[in-house]
């Protein structure tokens, strides 16, 4: 009989304000519940204001405190200002940011035309880049972490998704490109973490 696991252990978030983007579905709309249930003060970004709506219900069913939602899509540069602007006016401080934001555009080199790779390399990649710009400097006053979502897809090659894996390529080489400026700048105060999906 096979011995069972040890329950995983997860440190509290009570009071920490976390950002998570792509909170209307999948992976963002599941760590804000896991946040949420682990006391984070929570601001949720996604597209689809209906989704994100059921996000922030089960957020507050399963935490302690309404999530402040900022809908809008972060290819908009006005919008990613807003939303972080809104967090951090809204809650005083930012100590996480989720980027979780994403979308997958089925194609190859002879079938994904500059238009789909420009949609999926903005959402998946420039929307990363700026938000996370714009976030730093709170980052680093709250001694705060970043997590980038990525993809298996980002260190293998994978047939009909390319600009898709060369976006998720491309957040993991920003991660770790800006954990080494922060390292290099003495700036451990600030944390750069890349998860990928399955």
């Amino acid at each position: 009989m096979a011995a069972e696991a040890a329950p995983f252990k997860v440190s509290s978030l009570n009071g920490k304000v976390a950002l998570v983007t792509g909170a209307s579905s999948g992976i963002g709309a599941s760590t804000s519940i896991l946040f949420a249930k682990l006391g984070a003060k929570l601001a949720l970004n996604g597209r689809d204001m209906e989704n994100l709506t059921k996000t922030a219900k089960q957020c507050k069913v399963a935490g302690q405190s309404e999530p402040l939602l900022v809908p809008g899509d972060l290819m908009d540069e006005d919008t990613a200002k807003k939303t972080i602007e809104k967090t951090v006016d809204h809650y005083g401080r930012l100590d996480v940011l989720i980027n979780s934001a994403g979308i997958l555009v089925m194609g190859s080199i002879e079938t994904t035309d500059m238009e789909q790779y420009d949609r999926v390399m903005n959402t998946n990649v420039r929307s990363v880049y700026h938000l996370t710009h714009l976030a730093v400097p709170h980052l680093v006053n709250s001694k705060g972490c970043i997590v980038n979502v990525s993809s298996v897809n980002g260190q293998r090659s994978f047939p009909g998704v390319l600009a898709y894996c060369m976006s998720k390529s491309a957040i993991d080489q920003f991660t770790r490109c800006t954990a080494l400026v922060s390292r290099e700048m003495q700036r451990d105060s600030c944390t750069w973490k890349t998860r990928g999906s399955g």
